[in-house]
């Protein structure tokens, strides 16, 4: 009541005795008015502080922090219940950010396009004394930075190994600059890429580099198995009383193991993949029904890349037994070499590449030893033959055997 007393003689053209009655009721009203505007204020200040922890809480959960998301929206939420419906957006909040995302990865593109040459130039501009790499930290044994240039091109060669493991090789780019660059060398690549397609890749054209030509070019994968599953439903015999007939579900298998030096190994089976992988690791395998044989990378007129393979069951020597034949006349059986001949056409499922091989061609090729003749049998390419799928299989590539 003081207050507003003062208040109310501060006022201009008013008597300081205040006998006034008419801005004595103006008076009265002062404080009430006060408070309306200061509980406005508050109201104001507490939406401002709910919308801005609100889109906070938009930008954590576009983020993929989706707690601290949470935490926020509660916060928003327990100060105004309805702020969500009381933010407009001038323009789409997605929107913004997906054009600042695009921006910011070409920006990255870009940087890692020229990491190479700024890499290089940093080691250039840098003492003669430094070498490749450095220690992080002090260390009282021989480090690998102290080892010549050669050698560790070999020590990577031997990481990229006889077997093209070039995700080790992309894994061990990652520890420094100076492997980066060495992992970037183009002799490396080079010598992938002849492996693959031999004297077919000899111009680099249109690749701007022998890395960008493994990674663009279809090839077939060697770091796991092209696998297939095929399931059919078969008529059985009928029963002995002639009541009913049993039906029978078969499923089976069909393994594919490529290898860089162009070999292939292909086996049929109704094992599943959990027995059968670690088998097909090396070419010495003991698995009897496992076809051998070797394959060639065709690229077509259709821009389609094809697979064609030449397989065969492995030899086996057989001993004659000369005393079962002893006392009459053996009959010599004629002889034959059975090869199959296989066609697939290289495609990408997903986001995975050149990890589909699809059928397109199946015979079976009978030779007579004696006469050589062939007869040639050739099967429908029907819903029996399913498309391979490509799986890593980590142990392949666990160790290294020789170098590149």
């Amino acid at each position: 009541m003081f207050r507003a007393q003062w208040m109310f003689e501060l006022a201009p053209g008013v008597s300081s005795s205040g006998l006034e009655p008419v801005p004595c009721r103006a008076s009265s009203r002062e404080p009430g008015l006060k408070s309306v505007d200061a509980r406005g204020k508050q109201e104001i200040a507490k939406e401002e502080k709910a919308k801005e922890l609100f889109l906070k809480a938009v930008e954590e959960e576009r983020n993929g922090a989706l707690y601290e998301a949470i935490k926020f929206y509660r916060l928003a939420m327990q100060l105004v219940p309805d702020i969500e419906f009381k933010i407009t957006y001038t323009r789409s909040p997605d929107g913004d950010g997906v054009g600042k995302r695009c921006v910011e990865d070409s920006k990255e593109d870009d940087k890692m396009a020229d990491l190479l040459t700024d890499f290089q130039q940093q080691l250039a501009l840098q003492e003669s004394s430094v070498k490749l790499c450095q220690p992080e930290v002090y260390v009282s044994q021989t480090h690998i930075s102290a080892l010549p240039m050669e050698v560790l091109m070999y020590i990577f060669r031997w990481v990229v190994s006889s077997d093209l493991d070039l995700r080790s090789l992309e894994q061990l780019s990652l520890v420094c600059r100076g492997f980066y660059i060495c992992a970037r060398d183009p002799e490396i690549w080079h010598q992938v890429c002849l492996k693959i397609w031999g004297r077919s890749c000899n111009k680099l054209v249109p690749y701007a580099s022998w890395r960008d030509m493994f990674l663009e070019r279809p090839r077939v994968r060697f770091d796991g198995v092209y696998v297939s599953k095929t399931k059919y439903i078969r008529q059985g015999e009928q029963s002995l009383d002639g009541f009913y007939r049993a039906w029978h579900q078969v499923e089976y298998y069909r393994y594919l193991r490529f290898f860089p030096d162009g070999q292939v190994m292909m086996l049929t089976t109704p094992e599943d993949p959990q027995s059968i992988v670690p088998r097909l690791r090396t070419k010495n395998t003991r698995t009897d029904a496992i076809l051998l044989g070797h394959y060639r990378l065709s690229q077509e007129t259709d821009n389609q890349t094809k697979v064609f393979a030449v397989i065969m069951k492995k030899k086996e020597e057989k001993p004659v037994d000369y005393h079962k034949y002893r006392y009459f006349r053996r009959v010599p059986a004629q002889e034959t070499d059975h090869s199959f001949h296989v066609g697939l056409q290289l495609c990408s499922s997903g986001r995975q590449r050149f990890n589909k091989l699809v059928w397109i061609h199946h015979s079976c090729h009978i030779t007579c030893r004696s006469t050589g003749e062939t007869a040639v049998t050739t099967f429908d390419i029907d819903k029996m033959y399913t498309p391979l799928f490509f799986a890593r299989v980590k142990s392949f590539t666990a160790y290294s055997e020789k170098p590149l």
